[in-house]
C-alpha cells in the first residue's frame, strides 16, 4: 500500500505542477476567465483543489478548527500554485514517512456538511489524489475552450514512463 501511495504522491505533485506551469504562462483574465465548469474558471478550480487537499491535511492530523484556505484571501494564480505544491510536498513526505499502520490507521472527521465519518487513512489519500487527477481533466478542457494548444500531458502512464 505505501508504495503505491508514495508513486501517486509523487505523480500527483508532479502533475500539478505541470499544469500550473502551463497556466502561470496565462494572463490574468485567461486564469480567471469564465468556464463553464464545476468551477467558474481555472483559478477557482485550482483554488478548490488547494482547499480539497488542505482540508484533507487538517483531518488527517486531527485539527479541530478547519482552515479553508480560499478563506484566508489568497488573491492570485501564484499564491494558489505555489500553496498547492507545497501543500502536495507535505503529503509526498508524511506519505513516505508512514509505516503502515499508520495508513491502516481509522481516523474519524465530519464532512463539510457536518456528517461524521470513519474510515482507513489510506483511502483518504487515495481520494485526493482521485479528486485532484477528476479537477485536473477539467482544466485541461478550460484551456482548450481557451484556445491553448500546448497543454501538457498529465497522465499516470506518461509520468512512469519518464520516470522509470
Amino acid at each position: 500500500m505505501k508504495e503505491i501511495l508514495t508513486s501517486y504522491a509523487v505523480y500527483n505533485n508532479w502533475a500539478n505542477a505541470q499544469l500550473l506551469n502551463a497556466v502561470l504562462k496565462l494572463n490574468e483574465e485567461q486564469q480567471l476567465s469564465a468556464i463553464e465548469s464545476s468551477f467558474k474558471s481555472i483559478y477557482k478550480t485550482f483554488l478548490h483543489m488547494l482547499d480539497a487537499e488542505s482540508i484533507w491535511w487538517q483531518r488527517m492530523k486531527l485539527q479541530e478548527q478547519i482552515n479553508v484556505p480560499s478563506s484566508s484571501g489568497i488573491v492570485n494564480m501564484n499564491e494558489v500554485a505555489n500553496q498547492l505544491l507545497q501543500q502536495d510536498k507535505l503529503w509526498a513526505e508524511w506519505i513516505s514517512h508512514a509505516s503502515e499502520n499508520q495508513l491502516q490507521h481509522v481516523f474519524a472527521y465530519y464532512s463539510s456538511k457536518k456528517e461524521y465519518f470513519k474510515q482507513p487513512l489510506w483511502q483518504a489519500i487515495q481520494h485526493i489524489f482521485n479528486h485532484a487527477t477528476y479537477h485536473r481533466g477539467q482544466i485541461v478542457t478550460m484551456l482548450r475552450q481557451l484556445g491553448i494548444e500546448k497543454i501538457p500531458s498529465t497522465d499516470f502512464a506518461h509520468w512512469i514512463r519518464q520516470h522509470r
